[in-house]
């Protein structure tokens, strides 16, 4: 077959799925192998797709939970061969490692954070101490399945940076496509007011949604929404302020609301991409976010946000107060997250696979 895709896994509704219904938009007859696929926890749109989940998928608990197939990731893609002219690999670490027959192009979002990040991105406990013992091991195997590839392309600048460390790899950048659409329809999730900000985050460690709460707390008169869901959510609910809302996870047509009907975003996560700060910046909505990783690439302070320079709590009520101070012009700030459009992602992702088979 002309080409074919492979993700790490489909079961959860973040970025990196995102990106690959883009590709699958691009390549709508491409079938889509992973290890695990949930079609209730991820994006209804790829029941519409040829997925071929992995043996593994048999495993129900890792379906409801892919962290604990950690052990099993790395052997579980180094099984699968794909026969395809080109295998385009959308990897955080796993994907990467899957065989191919014809040309294999990886679309990096980052080295996987078990080996390279582990420190930053782990959870503590047992889960810690068995990436530990199993890192050295997972090392090896990961600079291999990256010198296997034939192409790299990356998210971003900071993303660049580390697969160049990490492999040696200089690798080129292309940056995903912003999906969500200001023309679509819109849907009141109910219970939230116009006029707040809005935080949309997996409820995750190094997302740092606690700390943001924890400034709304410091904010007389704002108030924050948090969309997202995640292992936090729990400690979130029982610690937040009470001017501060969670919605848990919500379909698009609510997420179209929440960033048309709120003030801007806030994120203070240690992101590899800033997807959601362009999300805002599509309703003409500025972002408030940490001066680090890919809001590097996506922000312009004073243009579509304002940076703060570190993840703590007055860091971020400061720059909320600054950001509510500032008079945006939203006609600037869409036009700016218009230059991340699908069709553009579309068309260069096209043109990389087109140049890899003439290549064959």
């Amino acid at each position: 077959m002309p080409v074919a895709l492979v993700h790490d896994y489909l079961t959860q509704t973040g970025g990196a799925e995102r990106v690959v219904l883009s590709m699958l938009k691009a390549f709508p007859s491409a079938p889509l192998h992973t290890s695990l696929y949930d079609p209730a926890g991820t994006f209804e749109a790829f029941a519409h797709h040829d997925v071929r989940p992995l043996p593994i998928n048999i495993l129900k608990p890792l379906r409801a939970n892919h962290r604990l197939a950690l052990p099993l990731l790395a052997g579980t893609f180094a099984s699968l061969t794909v026969d395809a002219e080109v295998t385009l690999c959308s990897s955080s670490g796993w994907a990467h490692g899957a065989r191919t027959k014809g040309r294999k192009v990886v679309y990096c979002y980052n080295p996987p954070r078990w080996v390279h990040q582990l420190d930053r991105y782990a959870p503590g406990g047992a889960p810690k101490l068995a990436a530990l013992a199993l890192r050295p091991a997972l090392r090896r195997w990961d600079v291999r399945a990256a010198a296997s590839a034939d192409r790299y392309l990356v998210i971003s600048s900071v993303v660049r940076d580390r697969v160049a460390r990490a492999y040696g790899i200089d690798a080129e950048i292309l940056p995903p496509a912003v999906t969500v659409s200001a023309d679509g329809p819109r849907v009141d999730p109910g219970g939230v007011e116009p006029g707040f900000w809005l935080c949309v985050s997996r409820l995750l460690p190094y997302k740092n949604v606690e700390a943001v709460a924890e400034a709304f707390g410091r904010l007389a008169g704002e108030r924050l929404v948090v969309v997202g869901d995640g292992p936090g959510e729990a400690a979130l609910r029982g610690s937040k302020p009470a001017n501060v809302i969670l919605l848990g996870r919500v379909g698009d047509d609510e997420l179209r609301w929440l960033y048309a009907n709120s003030r801007g975003l806030v994120a203070a996560a240690y992101e590899d991409f800033g997807l959601t700060p362009l999300e805002a910046n599509v309703f003409g909505k500025p972002a408030v976010v940490l001066r680090w990783g890919g809001f590097l690439d996506t922000v312009v302070d004073g243009l579509n946000g304002i940076f703060f320079d570190e993840p703590t709590p007055q860091a971020i009520a400061d720059a909320v107060r600054r950001a509510a101070k500032t008079a945006w012009h939203e006609g600037d700030i869409a036009a700016h997250a218009a230059r991340y459009g699908e069709d553009r992602f579309v068309e260069a992702l096209r043109g990389v696979v087109e140049e890899e088979r003439r290549r064959l």
